[in-house]
């Protein structure tokens, strides 16, 4: 079995490590480290490797893009590459923020990839898809946090792809006047944004984000145009307590959030947050039926769901359950 070292090497490749002085994660580097408790037999997946899973990689790698899918280790690629889904995540692989859940490079970005939008749009188009989610690191660095950028990639693949439909996955934009504003405007299908976790562990687990600034973006996404479905999802198993996720679902359909996914968190290496229970299959079903009855058009959870996971099927989804209450 291969074992990656998490914080010194590159998970694209099989490749020796980065050099010493170029830490994955050099922000983590001085922590303790955290125990990683053993998974149980619901979180396990088969290891990638079929031929449709080599095709979304020769796709990937011909355009010279970054796929969220392998920057943050996800469980579910093997399952998404062999049917041709990957979530595209634009702005480079390097994150100006330091989430302790988070297993994405952070550092100082590069200089924004102008041919970037056009070459997601062509790798859409070669690989067919009905529905992509374009997702980014956080770039506090740039005055509009990658706005624009978003823009022109969702412009491109109109261009490019017209019959797909488009889904983004963005940072919280936090004080970046207008940059939500410069999204919705390029009319994506979903917006997404995750809250990640509960209001009281956002100073351990998110603290470069806030709770209610999160909230707010979604909420001012259906001011601004009603018809974009929202979307935003939550980790649990990193200490929150039911009463406090039973608590974010009721301030999410506040804010009129439509789609709510709810996964387990996996602790990528000993230097992030700790995994602090596995919640069972049947602990996430009863979230599921809580939050169905709360309004949400759409909940996706179980112990692997992720943000994109299915998201061309949920977007369907999506729009048979407006259809339907719109018709009651």
């Amino acid at each position: 079995m291969l074992v990656l070292d998490l914080l010194n090497s590159d998970p694209r490749s099989k490749a020796a490590p980065r050099p010493a002085e170029a830490p994955r994660h050099p922000e983590k580097a001085h922590r303790p480290d955290q125990p990683m408790l053993k998974k149980p037999d619901w979180i396990r997946v088969k290891a990638p490797g079929s031929a449709g899973y080599q095709a979304t990689h020769g796709i990937v790698k011909e355009h010279g893009l970054v796929t969220v899918c392998e920057e943050a280790g996800c469980p579910n690629i093997g399952e998404c590459w062999t049917k041709k889904h990957a979530t595209f995540m634009i702005m480079g692989d390097t994150c100006t923020r330091a989430c302790a859940f988070c297993n994405v490079r952070t550092g100082l970005p590069g200089a924004l990839d102008p041919h970037e939008p056009e070459h997601i749009g062509e790798a859409v188009a070669k690989l067919g898809l009905a529905h992509v989610v374009i997702t980014s690191v956080d770039r506090d660095d740039l005055a509009d946090g990658g706005a624009e950028h978003f823009a022109q990639v969702i412009r491109a693949i109109r261009r490019l792809a017209p019959g797909t439909t488009i889904e983004v996955l963005t940072p919280d934009f936090l004080r970046k006047p207008g940059a939500l504003e410069v999204v919705v405007e390029a009319r994506p299908d979903v917006f997404n944004h995750n809250l990640e976790t509960v209001p009281s562990l956002y100073l351990s687990v998110r603290p470069g984000a806030r709770y209610f600034h999160s909230l707010r973006l979604l909420q001012r996404v259906k001011d601004l145009d009603p018809s974009i479905f929202t979307k935003s999802g939550i980790m649990v198993g990193l200490g929150e307590e039911r009463t406090e996720v039973l608590q974010v679902m009721d301030d999410m359909r506040s804010a009129d959030i439509d789609f709510l996914t709810i996964g387990q968190y996996l602790q990528p290496t000993k230097k992030h947050h700790p995994v602090k229970s596995f919640v069972t299959p049947d602990a996430f079903k009863a979230y599921e039926t809580v939050a169905t009855a709360k309004g949400f058009l759409v909940v996706s959870a179980s112990p692997l769901t992720r943000s994109s996971h299915h998201a061309g099927e949920d977007f369907q989804r999506l729009r048979a359950a407006r259809r339907e209450r719109a018709a009651a």
